[in-house]
């Protein structure tokens, strides 16, 4: 089991409260949904493209796919097994509820914007700035025919009939459409127990309309709309600062459905190309990519070379090249050629709508932080009323009942509203999701994320991980009269129509030496030891050890020698053979480490954490690779179903442990680790082990995901000691505690202090999209 009981929970159901209720992004979309009112849909109503087929961020329904297959190839010997034969490259395949409600909250209005998903806020953002603009107009012949506004500037309005209408008039209009998106949320709060900002914003505007209303009828009293007018203002444009933040930093989505385009280039019967919307394209269809175009849908390359820019969904900034029988993804741009591809997945089942869900369910999931600001926000709206009781009680025996004692209590339930503490967290866990993706990295479980900063151990599976899962030369020793670069030139062309892995590994060495490959003729494959051929009329022989010991030749010391060190390490060991009587050279091959393991070690232990490796490989490779890449402890010769108990042997020496590996064949110690990483998914984002999937198959991704982490928390800390210290330095100044000096708040400069708050923590979190995640060289 996993050390933290919330994982399965989240894995289950990312949208999920541990009270098992749906989590939002935001406060309003909480209250809009549960208040259970649905506004009818109107014509402004925008929908980002492809709504239907890709954008359906709220789906919460796990797609599953089969692991894919494996190719086991048998093909040339080495030093352990029986001989080199291209005839043994064979190959055996072995298989491996939708919230779509409105969030306007324009509820008593014709029109209601949907913004389609908890995650864009343009509706909001629409609703609060146009309520503003327009309450902001009317507010101006309010404040300019006050009596109070008058007597401080020394001027006098002008009079006419119904001129002394025009204050109270206007103010009942602006709290009618200003204030009703505070006062309908406050109800909702009120229905569904859970009493918050909107009850303090809505009893602060209630009280002093009610009362201002009243002054009008009763002697002695003197209105304050003037203040009610600009309180509805500044808590609108609060409001609207509020979404728009919200917004940005929710902008993966806007900028993943972006990526797909509208229309694509089908490729008919008779050959030619027809332009058809996205939703159209069926499995098989084979669509034309030009140039500069988005792919429209996952597929596989069936003519044409090019390469493609897969930066916005594996953050690799390199175009990857792209040929026949070559997988493409929905989204990614086609640099040079065209491409023609054959559809394999559609709408929400391609790569990008997977991506999608995993950034939106992110989003919307809480970590530990985020639920204890919560219950804090709750309490907080407490604490506003009773020291607002506090403070009416106070004011009235020390100076009577009088309109400053109206004042100090509207300011303390404005001042008091948790709008910063609200959003201290969900705003740094939108921009940290938002920049995890871009740089691809794939959130799965909130938790997992905000404690991979406390990761003392990290445990890397090596084949694929550390190493590139593929044979590479890493050491060449030839006879005093054979060069380097000839030897390799006439392996290369003896090799030159194998497409066994070391045929390629041989081949590739010599592209990395800029060597030509040697022209040869009359080649010939001797099952289990070797191949033949001709090259500048001579005979060579390739293969391993069985070839040598068939032919009857003996090694040179150096050459001897070279092999007997490289099978100490336990490399492939093969030979090139000259005119089948003395060895010119020998390859040693083996699984290449990654050149960003080097670096992604060393940073790891610059942050103080361990560095531990699981192979099902020989003590001698496990040994070799460990001392090469300076890992602290490593586990040989461990069988795939034994992995996840080696995580628990380190979780019982009080380790907080992450692995790293294959999300399929290491499910098991992914499950077992504290932060499970899937590493080396490519796009296959439906793999349910891990608690965070690396897109892109590099270890450096690691180290970016704890900095990230740790940058995030960070954020969180800031956000809620200024949150926190705001309330408490600021309800009893709204309370009127430095009177006795002169100093005293308005209810409008109380809602600037609160709205303030709000842009502080905003601003903050937003500085977290600037992180630094680079690791030096």
């Amino acid at each position: 089991m996993s050390k933290h009981p919330d994982h399965e929970r989240i894995r289950d159901s990312s949208s999920e409260t541990d009270s098992g209720g749906p989590v939002y992004c935001c406060r309003i979309c909480q209250l809009e949904a549960n208040g259970g009112r649905r506004a009818p849909d109107s014509s402004s109503a925008t929908e980002p493209p492809h709504s239907s087929e890709h954008a359906n961020h709220d789906r919460t329904d796990e797609t599953t796919t089969e692991p894919g297959g494996t190719d086991e190839h048998s093909h040339h010997d080495h030093e352990v097994e029986s001989g080199h034969s291209h005839a043994e490259a064979t190959h055996a395949h072995t298989g491996g509820d939708e919230h779509d409600h409105d969030h306007g909250a324009d509820v008593h209005e014709g029109e209601h914007e949907d913004h389609g998903a908890h995650t864009d806020h343009s509706g909001h953002e629409r609703m609060f700035r146009r309520r503003f603009w327009v309450s902001l107009a009317l507010s101006v012949p309010v404040i300019f025919f006050s009596e109070f506004i008058q007597d401080v500037f020394g001027y006098t309005a002008p009079t006419f009939p119904g001129s002394v209408w025009i204050t109270p008039v206007l103010s009942v209009i602006i709290f009618a459409y200003g204030g009703v998106p505070f006062l309908s949320m406050a109800r909702t709060e009120l229905e569904n127990r859970e009493p918050g900002m909107m009850m303090l914003i809505s009893l602060a505007i209630t009280v002093s309309f009610v009362y201002s209303i009243g002054s009008l009828f009763l002697e002695g009293t003197t209105p304050f709309f003037w203040e009610l007018v600009t309180l509805i203002d500044i808590m609108l444009l609060g409001h609207w600062m509020e979404m728009r933040s919200v917004r940005q930093a929710s902008g993966a989505l806007d900028e993943l459905a972006k990526l797909m385009p509208d229309t694509a280039e089908r490729i008919t019967e008779s050959g030619d190309t027809e332009e058809v919307p996205v939703s159209e394209l069926g499995e098989n269809d084979v669509v034309l990519v030009r140039p500069g175009t988005s792919v429209p849908a996952d597929g596989e390359v069936v003519e044409g070379e090019s390469s493609v820019d897969e930066s916005m969904i594996t953050g690799e900034s390199r175009p990857v090249d792209k040929a026949p029988g070559v997988e493409v993804v929905a989204g990614t741009v086609n640099q040079d050629g065209s491409l023609r591809i054959k559809i394999t997945k559609t709408g929400e089942e391609t790569t990008l709508a997977g991506i999608m869900r995993l950034v939106d369910e992110a989003q919307k999931s809480k970590s530990r932080t985020q639920l204890l600001a919560d219950r804090a926000a709750g309490w907080l709206f407490y604490v506003a009323l009773g020291v607002a009781a506090i403070t009416a009680v106070a004011w009235v025996v020390a100076t009577g009942f009088n309109i400053g004692v109206l004042e100090r209590v509207v300011t303390v339930l404005v001042i008091a509203c948790p709008h910063a503490l609200g959003l201290a967290v969900p705003l740094v866990v939108a921009i940290n999701t938002s920049t995890a993706a871009q740089n691809g990295m794939l959130i799965r479980d909130r938790i997992a994320m905000e404690e991979a900063r406390n990761l003392d151990t990290v445990i890397f599976d090596k084949t694929g991980t550390l190493t590139k899962g593929e044979q590479g030369v890493v050491g060449v020793e030839t006879a005093d009269d054979w060069s380097e670069e000839r030897a390799f030139e006439v392996a290369a062309g003896v090799e030159g129509d194998s497409e066994h892995m070391i045929a390629r590994a041989i081949r590739d060495a010599a592209e990395e030496r800029d060597v030509q490959r040697a022209s040869v003729s009359n080649f010939e494959n001797f099952r289990g030891l070797g191949v033949r051929a001709t090259v500048d009329g001579e005979t060579v022989h390739i293969g391993g050890p069985n070839l040598i010991e068939k032919l009857g030749i003996e090694r040179s010391d150096g050459i001897a020698a070279f092999a007997e060190e490289a099978g100490s390490n336990a490399e492939t060991v093969i030979y090139l053979v000259h005119d089948e009587s003395e060895v010119v050279a020998a390859f040693a091959l083996a699984d290449v480490i990654r050149d960003e393991s080097r670096q992604a070690i060393e940073a790891l232990h610059a942050m103080d954490i361990e560095v531990a490796m699981l192979t099902g490989d020989s003590e001698d490779v496990a040994r070799a690779v460990s001392e090469e890449l300076g890992i602290d402890q490593y586990f040989a010769e461990v069988l795939p179903e034994e992995k996840d108990t080696k995580v628990e042997q380190l979780q019982s020496e009080g380790k907080f442990v992450a692995m790293v590996g294959d999300g399929v064949n290491d499910a098991p110690a992914l499950t077992r680790a504290d932060v499970g990483i899937a590493i080396g998914s490519g796009t296959d984002v439906a793999i349910e082990s891990g608690d965070i999937i690396l897109v892109d198959n590099n270890p450096l991704d690691v180290v970016r995901l704890i900095r990230l982490s740790k940058a995030s928390y960070r954020k969180m800390q800031e956000n809620l000691v200024w949150a926190t210290g705001y309330n408490v330095f600021a309800l009893p100044l709204a309370a009127g505690i430095l009177a006795p000096i002169g100093i005293l708040l308005s209810p409008a400069i109380g809602a600037v202090f609160m709205s303030l708050s709000t842009i502080i923590v905003a601003i903050n979190a937003r500085r977290l999209g600037n992180v630094d995640l680079s690791v030096p060289a």
